[in-house]
């Protein structure tokens, strides 16, 4: 598979080994120096774009793909108010998008076992919820994607917590999302119930980056030669 990378930062450069390890060919990397090569000719050698960027360029990133006709797989965070544009795009140009907060297998098991604790945590009004995310400093979004995608599953399934915010608050209503900035820290995200007689807590810890790595690598595997909008669900099978 001949992959296109857009964004090359650390992530693109794990993203790189993992591909290659795999036996995939980079046929182009894309950064802040050489931008005017993101062009539709260039593009055309690619079987699928990886697009991990910023917040600030990843919207235009994948609008660009998906015009080009290329599958586009974006891990950037922080760029989600315009998602529905990208989806009527995706349609438009009868391309491939796929989208995760997060592309780690283990994340992914994370979210599914967040989702279920939420379920069962519903009907006990004495545990009140909390989220700490911590990552390291060159981080530039908070909370993270992956802090944002567990608390609206949280809100989903506690009717009780009607908002997530980014502070600490004394309002029953709202989930308290805690994000501490350290270094080095490649992400650490835990979800905490409280009560008066006990807690209950889980938390994923990755230790490198990668594992959202291979995760991004197996989506572009995925993707390629399909149309539609897809997510890591779609990947793993859960």
């Amino acid at each position: 598979m001949k992959i296109a990378l857009i964004g090359y930062g650390k992530m693109g450069k794990a993203i790189e080994e993992i591909a290659l390890q795999r036996r995939h060919e980079v046929v182009l990397k894309i950064d802040i120096d050489n931008v005017s090569e993101f062009n539709q000719q260039n593009m055309a050698k690619a079987d699928v774009a990886i697009e991990f960027s910023n917040p600030h360029s990843a919207f235009s990133n994948v609008m660009k793909c998906l015009q080009f006709n290329i599958p586009v797989v974006c891990g950037s965070t922080g760029w989600l108010d315009h998602l529905e544009e990208v989806k009527i795009s995706c349609a438009t140009n009868n391309g491939a998008f796929l989208y995760s907060s997060n592309y780690s297998i283990g994340v992914n098991i994370f979210f599914a076992l967040n989702k279920y604790l939420a379920s069962l945590m519903a009907g006990y009004s004495e545990y009140d919820v909390g989220m700490t995310e911590t990552h390291h400093t060159q981080k530039k979004d908070a909370p993270s994607g992956t802090a944002i995608t567990l608390a609206e599953q949280i809100l989903e399934e506690i009717k009780r917590k009607k908002k997530w915010v980014n502070h600490i608050s004394d309002n029953p209503g709202e989930l308290e999302i805690i994000s501490e900035r350290v270094d080095p820290a490649p992400g650490t995200h835990q979800v905490k119930y409280s009560s008066p007689v006990d807690d209950i807590e889980i938390t994923h810890i990755a230790h490198n980056r990668m594992g959202f790595a291979t995760g991004a690598v197996m989506a572009a595997e995925f993707i390629k030669g399909k149309r539609g909008i897809f997510s890591m669900k779609d990947v793993l099978g859960f």
